[in-house]
């Protein structure tokens, strides 16, 4: 291994897995990651895998590859070509990422470069050439870039009916030839003497190269090789293995196959299982497991290429002689169960057999014979149900197993989930199976299940869960329903229904929301961006800012220990729910606006508040006016205060005998838009941010834009979603850097005094600087932008400063009816400048004169706020100044004091 690569390596795997010092030629004493046993072991000048000592108990391998693939995906910065050197970037990728000798494939192929427009990025390439003056070449140079291209042919070249030979095959004087779909797995199979081709894909059938080979056998007196299909595991691949063989024999070739098997999930190549051979101890054991997994290839494509059940039934046992066994043929369900007594009887038979034929078998061969006769083989299923992985919640306790149910039909695979329950009884399998797979039937016992799931179940991949959709800050990832993305890294569902990355395998068990997030970025329109600022100006860019900000809620939280609320308010028609609507295209959801608290249970707000993470979660239309004078349902705003540092907002017991309760944290950004502004406690009003839209600018030419924003496909927009969490680290970095300075500048400014103001309106500040990282906000924009966020500052301020507009109407009224008597009318207080109103007295004199007042326990809510005058106390004991008792003494009253000012 590279010197420079070996020691990063190194580094990593001794900080990752607490290797000991290395003893010789051996690192040991490491964390393996799948057993927590301190059994993990690699080798110390070639650390190309690290491997679990626990063989018969775990036995894990993970390629330094896939543990830090950020190590082997820009090679011509590892080792940039040359005059001296032109091929020096291609060489090393070829040593060191695939682990092949430069001496064997000496002149086989050319370094390269390749340019993308779309990406507008370029990559070194591998080339190799191909018959008929095309090529194929790698790219090596960070080819994640590129979406899903990783290779490509030259333009316009077709390898239909073609393979690649090694210049190194002489193809007329081998017994046997492999057929693999790579030229990185035909070089090496090379290296372990096994002549090798590539037919480039698994459905490529070189049909002319096979007639050709056909023909120069014959001519020269040969006999035809034996074909090995040795194409990678996978449902197509196989398939067309299956296919090609069959086509082969038609040709007069004797076909077998060879499939490597998967472990873990990975998917497992022929340069992969290349490299690990390499990685034995010595020359003896490389070929002794090398002998060992090929035998295990040879066996799995004898399987595969079985054309009846009781074949594949009778090689299965042949290959570990288990007298009772399930297995799957054509994507139904067997069981084979020997009869050692039939066997000896039909042996016997056979060595005593007068027929011609039988008396021509070899011992094996009437071993063989004997087996299909005896073999008793049953069908159990209509399907093939197969256990992919383990599913648990830590948090409610509950789990279950996740199966993909195939048929011998076209209908497609199902995929569910079944409990411990389901799978541990008979009864309850065929009833759950028939439940969630059309026409599914399963016949057989108890006892046979109970050996089938003792089979599937054993070592079961476990795939972590969450329960909401978005951003898990205990995994560091976000999930969404069909794309992933990791440090930056967008990752696809697999077929498994979960997402591989790396280390981590996670989905999530949430079904709403859906987001349609087209991951395609060549599909990606950036025009939204004027539309909006011509429409909504540096209004609508400020709360596209919070909206953008709101996909690194948490990290934001984590840093800055709270992020603010957003309050969208304007009259009707002002254009709040178009924008909302649009914004959440971004993220990639339809047809959608908020919900309104005032309609759900506690219950049903709670869910709403935990089925996301770092996503907006909006509450519309949550404060309403009163229709002539009745009242009408209001949230209670307080609930959300704890929502502001990310903490629980509702708490609920768990079902089980002990006290434990769950609190799910607030993972996203509370977004609030109504008509009219937010009537609640100061606490809660420092946390809000609020804008607030007009129809001033309207024209018929914002409304056409408008109207485009709102016909404008998600598939074309909601690319930003991708296109923002790739730059999480640099949006991390402006805010952690400039958010503070611009609170200091806020601080500054003699109009703002609440330091929760100015720190959400800097955070406002530095996200505006963060969305120029993603969008290409020309200066002027910025500018407007941060010129709306101070003016918000201030007004925020302001609005703070004041009363309740419902306290400001109890004053005035107080004015007006307090004015009817000279002395005062409702004012008990003898003290001068303070003022003792009986709350019922207020309320019988309003009635009087029919003026309209609020509901008492609202009204005492809100007079506790009052600043002008001042509250000092509730239902204080107070000896009035105007009114007396039947001994014409001062009456006594309960009254609110408050203080003038």
């Amino acid at each position: 291994m590279n010197h420079d690569l070996q020691h990063q390596v190194l580094q990593r795997l001794k900080a990752d897995y607490q290797f000991k010092p290395a003893a010789g030629q051996w690192l040991r004493g490491g964390t393996c990651p799948a057993c927590g046993k301190r059994e993990l072991y690699t080798h110390a000048e070639h650390p190309w895998l690290v491997r679990c000592g626990r063989q018969s108990k775990c036995g894990a391998e993970y390629h330094v590859k896939d543990l830090y693939d950020d190590l082997f995906d820009d090679w011509s910065k590892r080792a940039p070509a040359s005059e001296q050197q032109p091929t020096a970037s291609a060489r090393t990728y070829l040593e060191f990422a695939r682990g092949f000798r430069l001496e064997l494939i000496e002149g086989w192929f050319t370094q390269e470069h390749y340019w993308s427009r779309e990406a507008n990025a370029g990559s070194a390439t591998v080339r190799f050439a191909m018959e008929g003056d095309g090529y194929w070449e790698r790219l090596i140079d960070r080819p994640h870039r590129f979406g899903k291209q990783k290779a490509r042919f030259k333009p316009g070249y077709s390898y239909r009916g073609r393979w690649w030979c090694p210049p190194c095959v002489d193809l007329l004087e081998i017994d046997e030839l492999w057929l693999v779909e790579g030229i990185f797995d035909a070089i090496a199979l090379l290296h372990h003497g096994i002549a090798a081709v590539s037919v480039m894909s698994s459905n490529g059938y070189p049909e002319d190269k096979l007639r050709e080979l056909k023909a120069q056998r014959e001519a020269a007196g040969g006999k035809l090789p034996t074909l090995v299909w040795a194409l990678d595991n996978e449902p197509g691949a196989r398939a067309y293995t299956r296919k090609h063989a069959r086509r082969a024999r038609e040709l007069g070739y004797r076909c077998e196959a060879a499939q490597i098997p998967q472990r873990n999930g990975k998917k497992t190549d022929w340069n992969d299982l290349h490299q690990r051979w390499m990685f034995e101890q010595d020359e003896e054991a490389c070929t002794e497991r090398c002998e060992r997994d090929l035998k295990a290839a040879r066996y799995q494509g004898a399987l595969l290429l079985a054309e009846s059940a009781s074949e594949k039934g009778v090689l299965m046992y042949d290959w570990d002689e288990s007298n009772e066994f399930h297995f799957g043929f054509d994507n139904r369900l067997y069981w084979f169960k020997m009869d050692l007594e039939k066997f000896h009887k039909a042996m016997r038979d056979l060595e005593d057999s007068e027929r011609h034929e039988d008396r021509l078998l070899n011992d094996h061969q009437r071993r063989d014979k004997a087996l299909r006769q005896c073999g008793a083989v049953v069908r159990l299923a209509n399907c093939y149900p197969q256990a992919l992985y383990y599913m648990r919640n830590e948090v409610t306790d509950e789990s279950w197993y996740y199966f993909r149910i195939d048929f011998p039909h076209d209908g497609g695979s199902v995929k569910n989930t079944f409990t411990a329950s389901q799978v541990a009884a008979a009864n309850e399998f065929k009833k759950r199976l028939l439940g969630i797979a059309a026409g599914a039937i399963y016949t057989g016992t108890g006892q046979q299940l109970d050996k089938i799931m003792e089979s599937q179940l054993f070592r079961l991949k476990t795939v972590k869960t969450i329960d909401f959709i978005g951003y898990s800050k205990e995994h560091g990832c976000y999930v969404f329903n069909d794309v992933a993305v990791k440090d930056g890294q967008i990752h696809s569902l697999n077929e498994e229904d979960f997402f591989d990355m790396g280390r981590l395998s996670i989905k999530s068990q949430s079904q709403s929301p859906v987001l349609s997030i087209n991951d395609d970025l060549h599909a990606y329109r950036e025009e939204w961006l004027e539309l909006l600022w011509r429409c909504f100006g540096a209004k609508g860019l400020v709360v596209l800012a919070f909206w953008f900000g709101s996909l690194f809620a948490e990290q934001i939280r984590q840093h800055q220990k709270s992020y603010p609320f957003l309050e969208v308010v304007g009259e009707a028609g002002a254009g709040k729910s178009t924008l909302i609507e649009f914004l959440w295209k971004l993220l990639g959801r339809l047809e959608y606006e908020g919900f309104d608290p005032t309609k759900g249970t506690a219950v049903s707000r709670a869910r709403n508040f935990a089925q996301v993470g770092n996503m907006p979660v909006v509450l519309i239309e949550s404060d309403r006016e009163k229709v002539d004078g009745a009242p009408t349902k209001q949230f209670d705003w307080d609930e959300l205060k704890t929502a502001y540092n990310g903490r629980s907002v509702r708490s609920t017991g768990v079902k089980n005998n002990g006290n434990d309760t769950r609190e799910p944290p607030f993972r996203g950004a509370l977004v609030i838009g109504q008509n009219h502004p937010v009537n609640a406690s100061e606490p809660i009003l420092q946390r809000i941010v609020h804008v607030s839209m007009t129809k001033q600018n309207h024209t018929p030419a914002s409304k056409a834009m408008a109207e485009k924003l709102e016909r404008m496909p998600v598939g074309h927009v909601s690319g930003f979603l991708l296109k923002a969490l790739a730059k999480e680290a640099k949006v991390l970095e402006v805010v952690t850097d400039r958010a503070p300075d611009y609170e200091q500048q806020l601080l500054e400014l003699p109009e703002i005094r609440t330091v929760r103001i100015a720190k959400n309106h800097s955070q406002l500040y530095a996200l505006v600087d963060a969305l120029a990282e993603v969008l290409p906000l020309t200066s002027e924009q910025i500018a407007a932008a941060h010129a709306e966020i101070r003016a918000m500052a201030i007004a925020r301020q302001q609005a703070i400063n004041a009363d309740h507009p419902q306290v400001v109407e109890f004053w005035e009224l107080y004015d007006f009816l307090n004015g009817q008597d000279e002395r005062g009318a409702l004012n008990h207080s003898r003290r001068e400048g303070m003022i003792a109103v009986n709350l019922n007295e207020f309320a019988e004199m309003a009635a009087n004169k029919r003026q309209q007042v609020p509901p008492l326990t609202e009204l005492k809510r809100l007079l506790k706020t009052s600043k002008h005058p001042k509250f000092i106390e509730a239902n204080k004991v107070v000896n009035s100044a105007r009114m007396l008792d039947a001994f014409d003494k001062p009456k006594t009253l309960r009254c609110w004091l408050f203080q003038e000012t």
